[in-house]
């Protein structure tokens, strides 16, 4: 594959895009304010067999990796060699902003050996040395290390570190580097105006929403246990939309029947933003019941789904944890609970079922705090004004 233009701006990431996970929203929203202040540039990222290897929009070429590679770790190794050579047909870069360390170690080793001059903005969202573990757990130590490692290397000769939540940025300050090299830029979300009910919606009765993916820390499965207490709202139904393929759901498929709870559970995949959002509108509230872990305490995150459901309009049942108490931080904006406690979490969500006027409050003052905070159009200006500071 080769590149067509020689560009000024490249915007990496080893994620998928566009898909249905959240990464993807950051990565379209970061990606774009890079783009429009440079006037176009170079977004490397990862296909699948629905996405085009190559891509050109205007004055921006889009590049996916997309080799077939099982093994997650070889999959990454070969992702940082392939954009290592394409980094070599690049020689007017002014400025690389990479999202993970399997991009940042190509672009860094680029700029040693090149003796170019280019900036370089580690975005870190989270560092797979932490987050790896719970998807793949039998993780040896020495190669955790290793990651560690090339992290380490990222972040130190990474000129700026940009990340969306004040959590992980304690995180990187306790590794050692300096607050003064690391600006917090929040997730953000989309305000919209228009929502038309899904036609698959519950015909008689109510419904609460998850939405998102389904990972370990994500608390799901403390949700489908809170649901066990619900069981005399007997309209009362759970809607399930993951960002994940449906195979990759089937073992969460079996506990549901295992509960008794298949009848009251919606599922739905993959959905474009437009009719999530219509989903998510029509439901009493959300719920993101993180838990405690290191992934969600020392690691941090900005969670898109409670952004997004405040937004909406739509009220949230939350885990009480720093990183949502960085959204929500008073109870007029939200409903938090200890987290990884079913029975807890079930009598908060009984409190908005049954008044409906609360979840009215909350409902205008969530979208009025997103508004007024955290909309993607201020988090775009933040990113430029961030990008003018450092390129004078």
């Amino acid at each position: 594959m080769k590149l067509q233009q020689s560009h000024k701006a490249l915007y990496a990431a080893f994620d998928v895009y566009p898909s249905a996970k959240g990464a993807a929203t950051h990565i379209y929203h970061n990606a774009q304010t890079l783009f429009d202040w440079k006037g176009g540039g170079w977004l490397s990222v990862v296909g699948s067999e629905k996405l085009d290897d190559y891509q050109q929009e205007g004055a921006i070429e889009i590049t996916r990796f997309s080799e077939k590679i099982p093994n997650y770790l070889t999959r990454a190794q070969t992702y940082s060699q392939y954009l290592y050579e394409l980094l070599e047909t690049q020689p007017s870069l002014e400025i690389c902003h990479f999202r993970d360390h399997w991009s940042g170690v190509p672009v860094l080793t680029n700029r040693q050996k090149s003796e170019q001059d280019y900036k370089t903005i580690y975005e870190i969202n989270g560092l797979p040395s932490i987050e790896l573990p719970f998807r793949y757990p039998n993780l040896s130590e020495r190669t955790l290390t290793k990651m560690r490692s090339l992290e380490q290397f990222c972040y130190q000769n990474s000129d700026y570190i940009i990340t969306p939540s004040a959590v992980i940025k304690n995180n990187l300050i306790n590794l050692g580097l300096s607050p003064e090299k690391i600006t917090v830029i929040t997730n953000g979300a989309d305000v919209p105006e228009s929502f038309e009910k899904p036609a698959e919606a519950p015909p008689t009765g109510r419904y609460i929403i998850y939405f998102g993916a389904l990972q370990s820390w994500q608390g799901f499965d403390i949700l489908l246990k809170a649901m066990g207490y619900l069981a005399d709202y007997e309209d009362l139904k759970l809607v399930i939309c993951a960002s994940t393929k449906q195979k990759r759901t089937r073992f969460y498929h079996k506990i549901i029947e295992k509960m008794g709870l298949t009848d009251r559970v919606i599922w739905q995949y993959q959905l474009p933003k437009r009719e999530l959002y219509s989903w998510v509108h029509f439901a009493e509230f959300s719920v993101a019941p993180l838990k405690e872990c290191t992934r969600n305490l020392e690691q941090g995150c900005c969670p898109l789904k409670i952004l997004e459901s405040m937004a909406i309009g739509t009220p949230v049942v939350a885990s009480d944890l720093p990183v949502v108490r960085e959204i929500i931080q008073n109870n007029q904006l939200g409903k938090l609970v200890r987290a990884g406690r079913p029975a807890e979490l079930a009598r908060a969500m009984r409190i908005l079922l049954d008044y409906p006027e609360l979840r009215q409050k909350m409902s205008i003052a969530g979208r009025n705090h997103i508004i007024d905070h955290f909309t993607w159009q201020q988090k775009r200006q933040e990113l430029k004004d961030f990008y003018e500071s450092i390129m004078v």
